[in-house]
């Protein structure tokens, strides 16, 4: 087939389109989850999902009302598509379906399942305190207030809104059993059939006023970070036999494929926290009483309005401080990216392999300051994506793709989710609003918040007040040996050497 001769620009999006969507992937082998980010770098990024949700992200939000799903109930001449896509069992919804309950109308489009083995029954893909269920199902819905359908809406920062639900083996259910009986039709990828409609609210735990909620990402490849979860606190169970029908009856492999391979854990493993809280609906019970509770979005924006345009010495003034970060994150060994660590590998890159400056326009002051309604903004990840794939091409710098995608949208991220009481408000962010600011300030600051809390200490044994601090553009550098922070230092995330770019 012959094509028109296309820009160069045209020919290499293409491309890179091409060979994102069309690389192949698995849960584990060659093709696993630890080697998606080459193909799709966001599953190496920021907010990527499922998570851990452990006590300590925990907090309390009065305001989170009850889940709302309007149009559940589908009469049996509604028929539904159930197909094995090779990844998992997966049931196309309605578009009449949809929660009412959130900012935007979010519209159904499929659930589809996540399930361990026979031998390891631990196939959930969120967990609670280290806990791991038999298998979990998530039921997708898109922002059918911004974008036509699920495919506009998938890359986009607002676009989705899934609900996730626990499965525990125990009880026979009849709801699963509507379309579980049908099984066999799609033992192999690619397989479908027709299901009659049954009512879905049916799958979803009897109380839906209990919930966690975060900002994450979609939990297969492309692994868009576009996604608002929401994991119900109680679980569902199935029997043990309509257990093994989902984990023994389907191969991930086509019909025609001599060597069948099982379809089983088919489950991603939990991924870092990146500075999120996870807001609960519930308070009691469960040993939760300790847990705290947030604070209104309009006092976080006056913490903003503070880093961008006020004197920073009012930060501690006004006893804002309080929801800043006081340390670097506590992260656990072998589960969670040591931050510091992440900000020593940026500082040590060639100067002309960091893409913030030539992909934000404008400085980071200024692009926040007019966007303090960010919740109405959304990125574009796909198109953000091939920018950034040119702009390292330009550089022949295609292997740090996944970093430089995780600095251009991790603080734009942050900051929306910092808005919404989703997130803690990260160094990486802070640093990017006070990109620009003068360096004093910063030592101001500090200053103030030690004085706010009480230290006597005007500066740690790793600074002294004496060290020349130089400015390079946008850039601070501080010449000081690069020590581990001082436990007694209040806020190691402000000392001049943490303020290098």
């Amino acid at each position: 087939m012959h094509f028109p001769s296309l820009p160069p620009t045209v020919v290499l999006q293409l491309t890179l389109v091409s060979v994102l969507q069309g690389a192949k992937w698995s849960y584990d082998g060659p093709e696993g989850q630890q080697y998606w980010h080459k193909h799709y770098p966001y599953c190496g990024g920021a907010f990527q999902s499922p998570i851990d949700i452990e006590s300590e992200l925990l907090r309390f939000d009065p305001s989170l009302r009850p889940v709302e799903v309007q149009n559940y109930n589908l009469a049996p001449y509604e028929q539904l598509t159930l197909g094995n896509n090779g990844h998992s069992l997966q049931l196309s919804l309605p578009s009449k379906m949809y929660i009412s309950s959130l900012r935007h109308r979010y519209t159904a489009a499929q659930l589809h399942f996540h399930w361990g083995s026979t031998s390891q029954p631990t196939g959930s893909e969120h967990m609670v305190n280290s806990k791991q269920h038999a298998a979990e199902l998530h039921v997708v819905h898109y922002n059918s207030d911004k974008y036509p359908n699920i495919s506009k809406a998938v890359d986009k920062s607002d676009g989705l809104a899934v609900l996730g639900v626990f499965i525990e083996i125990g009880a026979f259910n009849p709801a699963f059993e509507t379309f579980l009986k049908f099984i066999n039709g799609v033992k192999y990828r690619d397989q479908k059939v027709l299901v009659p409609g049954f009512n879905i609210r049916t799958l979803l735990p009897a109380r839906l006023d209990e919930y966690y909620r975060y900002d994450g990402s979609l939990t297969t490849p492309p692994c868009y970070p576009s996604v608002l979860w929401t994991v119900f606190r109680n679980s569902v169970t199935v029997s043990q036999k309509q257990f093994q029908s989902i984990a023994t009856a389907l191969y991930s492999t086509s019909a025609q494929d001599s060597a069948p391979v099982s379809l089983h854990n088919n489950y991603r493993e939990p991924q870092p926290a990146d500075s999120r809280v996870v807001l609960m609906s519930f308070k009691e019970g469960r040993g939760l009483h300790g847990t705290l509770t947030v604070t209104s979005p309009l006092t976080r924006k006056q913490i903003i309005q503070q880093l961008l345009v006020g004197d920073l010495a009012d930060l501690a003034d006004e006893g804002l401080y309080k929801l800043l970060p006081r340390g670097v994150q506590k992260l656990q060994a072998g589960r969670r990216k040591d931050l510091r660590n992440w900000q020593s590998e940026t500082l040590t890159k060639p100067k002309q392999q960091t893409l913030s400056p030539p992909l934000w326009k404008k400085s980071q002051a200024n692009h926040y300051a007019g966007k303090l309604g960010l919740a109405e903004d959304s990125l574009s990840y796909a198109s953000l994506e091939q920018r950034v794939f040119h702009r390292l091409k330009q550089s022949h710098s295609e292997k740090d793709l996944v970093q430089a995608l995780r600095d251009a949208v991790y603080p734009e991220l942050n900051l929306k989710s910092y808005l919404d009481c989703k997130s803690d408000l990260a160094l990486p962010t802070i640093r990017h609003i006070l990109r620009g600011r003068p360096t004093d300030e910063a030592l101001e600051l500090d200053r103030s918040l030690t004085r706010a809390l009480g230290n006597q200490k005007k500066t740690s044994a790793a600074v002294k007040p004496s060290a020349p601090l130089t400015k390079h553009g946008s850039q601070f550098s501080a010449n000081v040996p690069r020590k581990p922070p001082s436990q007694g230092h209040p806020h190691p995330w402000l000392l001049p050497m943490e303020w290098e770019d």
